[in-house]
């Protein structure tokens, strides 16, 4: 399978850029671009629920109007939270390709396929109306972000074959993970004859903010960055072709074309590093948010749970104590304003208990 315009294995996830009073910083997203390009590399993720909308706005803004299309590949999602009938969504894809400020998109992916969203794909026709897209010439390739088991993967691929590639999160700390099923979830893609794009490599920086005896292990290779070794280990796979990295500034940025530049894959000595780190961190049982906010967007309380999670994670990691941890918490929108409805729940792509979690961490 041939995607031509790909220069470079290396993709900008565009989920996490750096804000400013509430807005995405266009003059860091500007150098952002200019570097990635500049280096070689063309690959940019988006959704339409990106920081509320705002990630859209922003490739129209800072890349569609600055660049030749030809220049660069987009990516972006049909979103089953985004609308609620089969007439909404070509309003919804042509809303997309408006804000984006281009005529098509390289890579259009059904998002966050699970047994849950499915169903209202079908119901509403979702893959008969993409696959139409695609030959009206908007859609140039199909894909689909996953989160769910190997078995249930299967019966996608088996229903919907024209799907080209499947995006996965892949990291040393979820591969064999047997609630996650990440390796039995890239082992049906590669039986499907499916390329991989590699989502949450470093699990929303879970693998760069280590606990100290982690830090330690990968401090003793001597050489890159923490972000660098677990990059690596994802890009290693033979049948991924893309692995997203949610930058939002230029020196995070520049460590990452370093790491691909001239890459080389994880060694056998690395890989038995990140074999320790793997277990030191599961001994910690940190909460594994990645940051989507995809909770947030259906809070009826309007808790920041990622900000929240991310507190807790560091006493968990022991970087800071619960009575310093405290007063990081919100005053307002607490965990214990938590009303229980699941509603976050439903929308976790990790499926994390977090009402659970949040009575937890009220009881402090």
């Amino acid at each position: 399978m041939s995607f031509e315009k790909i220069k470079k294995n290396f993709g900008f996830g565009c989920m996490r850029l750096k804000m400013v009073d509430d807005k995405v910083d266009y003059a860091e997203f500007n150098r952002m671009i200019d570097a990635f390009i500049d280096a070689g590399f063309n690959y940019f993720d988006t959704a339409h629920g990106y920081i509320n909308g705002k990630s859209e706005i922003a490739i129209g803004e800072c890349l569609s109007a600055r660049y030749d299309r030809e220049d660069f590949v987009l990516a972006n999602k049909l979103s089953a939270w985004c609308f609620e009938k089969e007439e909404d969504i070509v309003p919804l894809f042509e809303s997309q390709l408006e804000i984006c400020g281009v005529e098509y998109f390289d890579f259009y992916l059904f998002h966050c396929i699970n047994r849950d969203t499915y169903p209202k794909y079908k119901a509403c026709n979702a893959f008969e109306i993409v696959k139409k897209l695609k030959e009206q010439g908007k859609i140039k390739h199909i894909a689909m972000s996953f989160h769910d088991t190997a078995d249930f993967l299967d019966m996608v691929l088996t229903e919907q074959p024209y799907i080209e590639a499947v995006q996965l999160q892949i990291n040393y700390l979820d591969y064999d993970d047997p609630g996650v099923q990440r390796k039995a979830c890239y082992d049906v893609a590669v039986k499907h004859g499916k390329k991989v794009i590699v989502m949450e490599p470093v699990k929303g920086g879970a693998l760069v903010n280590l606990p100290d005896k982690a830090a330690q292990e990968l401090d003793k290779l001597g050489g890159g960055s923490y972000a660098s070794y677990a990059l690596r280990y994802a890009a290693s796979f033979p049948e991924v072709f893309m692995v997203l990295s949610g930058m939002n500034t230029t020196e995070m940025m520049q460590d990452n074309i370093n790491t691909f530049t001239d890459f080389v894959p994880l060694n056998a000595e690395e890989i038995a590093v990140t074999d320790r780190v793997r277990e030191i961190i599961r001994e910690v049982r940190q909460v594994p948010c990645t940051k989507c906010r995809y909770c947030t967007e259906v809070c009826p309380q309007n808790i920041q749970i990622p900000d929240i999670f991310e507190i807790y994670n560091s006493v968990l990691a022991a970087k800071v104590s619960v009575k310093n941890a405290k007063p990081l918490l919100p005053k307002e929108n607490t965990p214990a304003d938590c009303i229980k409805c699941g509603k976050c729940e439903k929308n976790c792509p990790q499926n994390i208990e977090i009402r659970q979690h949040l009575e937890k961490i009220a009881k402090w």
